[in-house]
């Protein structure tokens, strides 16, 4: 937290917002009382009613921002966990009960729909998450993986059909993959291992 609005009210790092209101009430009832006296002692009293006040304000939004962040990445690790036990319903459910959806939300995303054999849909998640994080070298790695699966199912399909993927169809299974079955799937395995490494990995920026 920011350390001056911390000293102007007498606290440390690791207040909490009941320290602060404390703290806040604490040296607004003292200023209150002497700005009506006479000389330096008043006037220094009207202007730290005005400090106090802002140094209160931005550190209670500090603290609010951080607990919201606090809060995302517990959801965000529960739907890495979520994702590794198998629980993929469950992991959309959290997923879907986000506000702010950034590139970590839609890698997450794209390894859910990977999950429920909807290829096409887990790609452009992935685009979005390299859109947003384009820096982000687990995200590109991912993508390239996928592209490679991708093409090798284009290329071994009957008579090399390139749209095998369709997403989501009525006939879709969670556990059967979709564009054809080929040699327990190298690629597949590789694109699910370095998605199970990236999520132990859980390092997402």
């Amino acid at each position: 937290m920011n350390k001056k609005n911390l000293e102007i009210l007498g606290l440390g790092e690791g207040a909490t917002k009941q320290d602060v209101k404390s703290a806040y009430e604490t040296l607004r009832a003292k200023y209150l009382e002497e700005r009506f006296m006479d000389g330096e002692v008043g006037n220094n009293a009207a202007k730290m009613l005005s400090v106090i006040e802002q140094a209160y304000n931005d550190l209670m939004n500090e603290l609010s921002e951080n607990a919201a962040a606090e809060d995302s990445e517990s959801s965000f690790l529960k739907v890495e966990e979520l994702i590794k036990s198998g629980d993929i319903h469950e992991a959309q459910r959290v997923l879907d009960s986000f506000n702010e959806r950034g590139g970590r939300w839609h890698y997450l995303q794209s390894v859910v729909f990977y999950r429920k054999n909807w290829i096409n849909e887990s790609k452009k998640q992935l685009e979005i998450a390299i859109q947003l994080e384009p820096d982000n070298e687990k995200y590109k790695e991912t993508y390239k993986k996928l592209n490679d699966k991708i093409n090798y199912d284009a290329q071994n399909s009957a008579g090399g059909n390139q749209t095998v993927y369709q997403g989501q169809t009525v006939n879709s299974a969670d556990n059967d993959q979709m564009g054809g079955n080929f040699c327990a799937n190298c690629i597949e395995c590789c694109y699910l291992n370095l998605c199970i490494n990236c999520l132990c990995n859980a390092c997402c920026r």
